[in-house]
């Protein structure tokens, strides 16, 4: 019989710490192609290791000062790439002005992950199933880029672009995410339908909506887990802007998924399941923003 061997450990690679943007740029536009970037490291490791990623170069971004922290800018709340998942539930500044992210946390993997992955990771990698790519979105934030030329912000409307595609150019890394800080008028809320904690979400949503009493202002809604990139659902938004949450209501943005929702198809999960838990997610996540939650 024969036996089909498969690699399990990487390639051989140089390493390189930087200790600045410049350096880490810098390194990356003399190694072309062949370099890649990492810090926590949660996908890219496992990609080398398979050899499903080959580079000639790491370059380890992880003692970059200007990548790390948490902080208020104006009427921004900075978050640097180097933010660790856990830190979205152990920072009050966090909690406090981007609580969206704070709800999320939990539900990203296992705490070995949450330890070690970053959230300028998270989005630069724009998996699908991912929590925090998504909830960017609902918080209308602003991915801030550095580059060989330049550095630029990309709000999250226009930084996913296809499956794990995103606005990142060759030799370009995420340096923060800039949240416009919640305010009193803002609810927000969370939640994930998965066959266990911890597992890629069948589906999951997170809502921020500002609120004059009961009536709806503004909403955002994003979901993940339901197609190629993290996903607005505008047709749903604009039934429920200038209205109150009432039961017609709700069922109205329910029914309108389907012009904005198209989940792929699978063999785990078939697309009507799919769009059919979304509804039912979306129902509950309005209920509770309803009860002011």
């Amino acid at each position: 019989m024969d036996i089909e061997e498969t690699a399990v450990k990487a390639r051989a690679f140089s390493y390189f710490r930087a200790a600045t943007i410049d350096q880490a740029l810098d390194a990356h536009a003399r190694a072309g192609d062949d370099a890649r970037f990492i810090a926590g490291g949660q996908s890219l490791v496992p990609a080398l290791s398979l050899r499903l990623q080959a580079p000639r170069l790491l370059i380890d971004i992880t003692h970059i000062d200007e990548l790390c922290g948490v902080r208020r800018e104006g009427d921004s709340l900075r978050i640097g790439a180097l933010t660790r998942h856990c830190e979205m539930l152990s920072e009050p500044l966090i909690a406090e002005f981007a609580p969206l992210l704070h709800a999320a946390a939990p539900f990203v993997a296992h705490p070995a992950i949450r330890n070690r992955g970053t959230l300028g990771g998270s989005v630069a990698l724009a998996d699908p199933a991912s929590e925090f790519p998504a909830m960017t979105l609902a918080l209308d934030a602003e991915i801030e880029i550095a580059g060989p030329s330049c550095r630029r912000r990309v709000k999250a409307d226009d930084f996913f672009i296809d499956l794990f595609e995103t606005a990142l150019q060759p030799g370009e890394l995420i340096t923060a995410i800039y949240v416009p800080l919640f305010r009193a008028d803002q609810r927000f809320a969370f939640d994930e339908l998965a066959r266990r904690r911890g597992d890629y979400a069948l589906v999951g949503c997170g809502i921020l909506a500002t609120c004059t009493g009961e009536r709806i202002d503004d909403i955002r809604i994003s979901f993940f887990s339901v197609g190629n990139t993290p996903t607005r659902v505008k047709g749903a938004e604009t039934i429920l802007i200038g209205a109150s949450l009432d039961a017609a209501r709700i069922a109205a943005a329910q029914g309108a998924l389907e012009g904005d929702l198209a989940p792929p198809e699978s063999d785990e999960v078939p697309p009507a399941m799919r769009l059919h838990l979304a509804r039912v997610l979306l129902g509950r996540l309005l209920g509770r923003l309803g009860e002011g939650a």
